[in-house]
């Protein structure tokens, strides 16, 4: 069936909460592109004209096939080589979603998202809709098939699981270059001393390579064993110049609004470090180096404004 112009106009519309909503659900963004595409597809199959609310309707369909892409991306994950984190969008970014509150910048930070796998897919589902798009529980209930005191029970359950992880501190975009900056002088400093400074006694260091880039299968647990990785991370070597090519260009920015490293090799985008900080410090450093996530992040980066890099790394 074929669409009038005010029909694709609606759908248009609706597209960046669309994809804001799949991208939360997903943890990445090419498949929250597919499934809102997939979305439109059957916008374009349906009898618009006897859909009451439009907006419903589509967020209905998108969710239910992202649960069903979760169902098959779990089995996924159990093959999957090495630590598997979320895609990261660096600032900016429109799937980025809404960011007027603390929840919903909360629902989108890259700790959170991580945070985030430990859920069912209908917690995740209730989570991010009611979190994050602040969807009534009645609204939720219809979306999803269930009872509205099934969605408050499912949030609540998830909001526990969620609060697992230490309270983020956030921070603007001035706050979060000082931060970075801070990170790689005692990066770079030639002593794990100043670094372990930065970072809580049980910092997590987890990093993403997806089996195409070097990465460790296992986290860094601990202040010590994590700053002596960060330092012979950006430690010189021939290794690291041969493998990676062009002296990667380091920048500090942010991605899913927390302080982040990016490093850039002829354009492109080959690793963002997010640093999750709290009242403590850095409690997490979550590294994604796998070049099948960072497509969208170089796309980003090209349109993008950005200051001269900090230093180049492997020089």
């Amino acid at each position: 069936m074929s669409l009038r112009p005010g029909d694709v106009e609606r759908f248009e519309a609706a597209r960046p909460r669309l994809e804001a909503i799949a991208y939360r659900l997903l943890g990445s963004a090419a498949e929250a592109e597919d499934a809102v595409q997939e979305t439109f597809l059957r916008w374009q199959g349906a009898d618009v004209e006897r859909v009451e609310v439009p907006e419903a309707w589509l967020t209905k369909v998108l969710t239910n096939l992202c649960l069903n892409q979760l169902t098959s991306a779990r089995a996924r994950r159990e093959t999957y080589v090495g630590q598997w984190l979320p895609e990261p969008l660096l600032a900016g970014d429109p799937m980025l979603g809404p960011a007027e509150t603390a929840e919903q910048r909360e629902s989108v930070s890259y700790a959170v998202l991580t945070l985030m796998e430990r859920l069912s897919p209908s917690e995740r589902a209730v989570y991010v809709l009611r979190e994050a798009f602040d969807y009534p529980h009645r609204e939720i209930a219809g979306i999803l098939d269930i009872t509205e005191a099934a969605s408050q029970q499912i949030f609540h359950r998830a909001k526990q699981h969620v609060a697992g992880g230490r309270a983020r501190t956030e921070v603007d975009a001035a706050a979060a270059r000082r931060i970075v900056e801070e990170f790689l002088a005692a990066a770079t400093s030639g002593k794990t001393e100043p670094l372990v400074r930065l970072l809580t006694a049980d910092v997590l260091s987890v990093g993403d390579g997806g089996g195409k880039v070097p990465a460790r299968a296992k986290a860094f647990e601990g202040a010590v064993a994590v700053a002596k990785f960060v330092w012979g991370l950006f430690k010189p070597s021939p290794a690291k110049r041969a493998y990676v090519g062009a002296a990667p260009q380091v920048y500090a920015w942010t991605a899913n609004g927390d302080p982040a490293v990016v490093a850039v090799s002829d354009g492109r985008v080959i690793g963002v470090m997010c640093l999750a900080v709290t009242a403590d410090g850095i409690a997490e450093i979550l590294n994604q180096v796998n070049p099948d996530k960072l497509d969208r992040a170089t796309a980003r980066w090209a349109a993008a404004d950005h200051e001269e890099p900090l230093f180049r790394a492997f020089l």
